[in-house]
């Protein structure tokens, strides 16, 4: 396997990044929601300041922003590149010990600190194709933060790369490092002013040579169940116990369709994650994903049916859906104006790599940034089995990222 200039850059960039906890926190009210994050946050604004870029800040809700100026003279339009520093609330995501397994020999990998958590091509096929390339797991215990640390150390080589050789020809470019997109709240309302550009590309993506450009639109749904509450030794005939309630909505829900175990491609779902509660109040969190409007309005207006059912059952309790919008399809914007997307696969041609696009069963800020204004595909770095502990990446398909993104940079600047 031929390595790249940027192989060593870019293992030693998500070795240094995964090691910082960044772990993001849905309950929490400030932004970032973590103030770990801005361990990691600091550090990037000394390290673009060190390779020399400029118009370097830390906004007052934890974004880094920095500009690449400009190598030809000719008008082009601003682009933006954006990476998540957060990692997954779903599982531990603190002491990440990154294991660099040097030329994959295509079997098996044990992870030291749980052998029982073997990642194999037979349940990651992607990694079938990656024999000979250098594969970056954590221990075993945590999640590795590829997800979206890898997007972030791409994004950091691309910089260094293009501020140490002005003589490649590119446009003003806009870097950003956002919080919280893991729990949804990455795109601040004033990060489309404070970025200021025309178009731009989340790196957040997974297989080699995947340009997206549809997500899911997403809603959020929070039940909340008021019982009455009593003795349990003089309950009979008082008693409104929340948690059978909360189980009963549970239970009315569709189980064999329209949950994440049971749907896939095109299929949207009903997916509660989170139970909280006592017999007298129980919240319930819910997710609600399609590619539709339409079907996600259906999916929130049978949750609602459902509790409002449960209410009239007992009418002695106090049960409320509140139904909250997250983020939108961006295909809704992007189908009107391709020419992000279809840059992006010129340029993974250009480097010798064939772009497909299919549906991703998520979201990106990328969402949030296109509905608010700014077209913006996402682009692969390589992560798979994210927000788990058999996450991994390879360290060549960031290089290969890398160089997508250099020649996208000079794609946009003969544009106009």
């Amino acid at each position: 396997m031929s390595r790249t200039q940027f192989d060593q850059e870019l293992e030693e960039r998500l070795i240094r990044y995964c090691r910082i906890d960044t772990q993001s926190d849905e309950k929490s009210t400030t932004s970032p929601s973590t103030a770990r994050q801005l361990d990691l946050l600091n550090l990037l604004l000394e390290e673009l300041k060190e390779i020399g870029a400029q118009e370097v800040r830390l906004t007052d809700y934890g974004a880094v922003l920095a500009t690449i100026p400009a190598t030809i003279m000719r008008r082009a339009p601003v682009i933006g590149f954006l990476a998540h520093v957060d990692t997954a609330p779903a599982f531990n995501a603190t002491g990440v010990k990154p294991l660099v397994h040097r030329n994959y020999d295509g079997g098996e990998i044990v992870l030291p600190d749980d052998p029982t958590q073997v990642l194999s091509p037979k349940q990651s096929p992607y990694l079938a194709n990656k024999i000979g390339e250098d594969i970056v797991t954590a221990s075993g215990t945590t999640l590795l933060g590829a997800d979206d640390k890898a997007g972030v150390a791409i994004l950091m080589t691309m910089a260094r790369h293009l501020l140490a050789h002005p003589e490649i020809p590119h446009g003003k470019l806009r870097i950003a490092f956002t919080p919280d997109e893991e729990i949804g709240r990455g795109v601040h309302p004033n990060l489309p002013a404070d970025l200021g550009v025309q178009f731009a590309y989340t790196l957040d993506g997974g297989d080699l040579g995947e340009i997206v450009y549809e997500t899911f639109s997403a809603d959020k749904a929070t039940v909340r169940i008021q019982g009455v509450s009593t003795h349990p030794g003089q309950a009979k005939g008082k008693l409104v116990n929340a948690l059978h309630l909360a189980a009963k909505i549970i239970d009315t829900l569709p189980h064999v369709t329209l949950t994440p175990e049971t749907t896939e491609g095109r299929e949207g779902f009903i997916h509660v994650y989170a139970v909280s509660g006592t017999a007298a109040e129980v919240e319930l969190q819910f997710i609600l994903r399609d590619f539709e409007m339409d079907k996600l309005q259906a999916h929130g207006q049978l949750l609602q049916q459902v509790c409002e059912t449960i209410q009239a059952v007992e009418p002695r309790a106090r049960i409320t859906c509140t139904i909250t919008p997250q983020y939108r399809n961006m295909r809704y914007w992007l189908e009107n104006d391709m020419r992000p997307v279809e840059l992006a696969r010129k340029a993974c041609r250009e480097v010798g790599i064939e772009p497909f696009s299919v549906p991703i069963r998520g979201g990106t800020d990328g969402s949030r940034l296109t509905e608010m204004g700014v077209p913006t595909p996402n682009i692969f770095t390589g992560m798979q089995n994210i927000h788990g502990p058999l996450e991994y990446i390879s360290v060549q398909d960031m290089a290969r990222a890398t160089a997508v993104c250099i020649q996208l940079a000079q794609l946009w600047g003969r544009e106009e």
